[in-house]
Formats: structure tokens, sequence, C-alpha cells
């Protein structure tokens, strides 16, 4: 497999190698989850679609949020987890 292809399917802001990815949306107790890159959990959603829904809100989120958020944000998932 070629470099070109690797980096053709990187995401926005992404270099270089594709990073190994994994599901974050998964189903315990008939409810629907997702995880953080930091191992935390978020949930309960009634369904799937409602799961990924909001982990992409999540992202969004900590995209666009002020730096005293993201260090808040880490103390909490360095405690959650």
């Amino acid at each position: 497999m070629d470099g070109s292809r690797l980096m053709r399917n990187n995401r926005s802001g992404e270099n270089g190698i594709i990073p190994p990815r994994s599901e974050r949306v998964f189903q315990k107790h008939n409810y629907w989850y997702y995880t953080t890159r930091e191992g935390v959990e978020i949930g309960p959603f009634d369904n799937s679609e409602a799961a990924r829904k909001g982990a992409v809100e999540f992202v969004d989120f900590v995209l666009n949020a002020e730096p005293a958020v993201l260090e808040a944000l880490s103390r909490y998932s360095s405690r959650a987890a």
C-alpha cells in the first residue's frame, strides 16, 4: 500500500499514516454508549444512531472548546478512567 493512499484517508487536519481507529459506539445492558479517546464511557443512549450523534457532537465540542475547558475535561477523564 503506498503512502499517498494512506494520506488520502486521513481525517481533516491529520498528517501522516492513519492511526488505528476503533468503534467508539457499543451496547451495554440494552443501552448504547460511546467512549472518548481517554476511555470514558458516555451514555446511555436509546439507540446506536443517538450514540454516534453524541460522539460527533462531543468531538465538535472539544475541537471548539476554550483551553480551560479542555484542561477541566482532561482532569476529569484522568480521574474517571
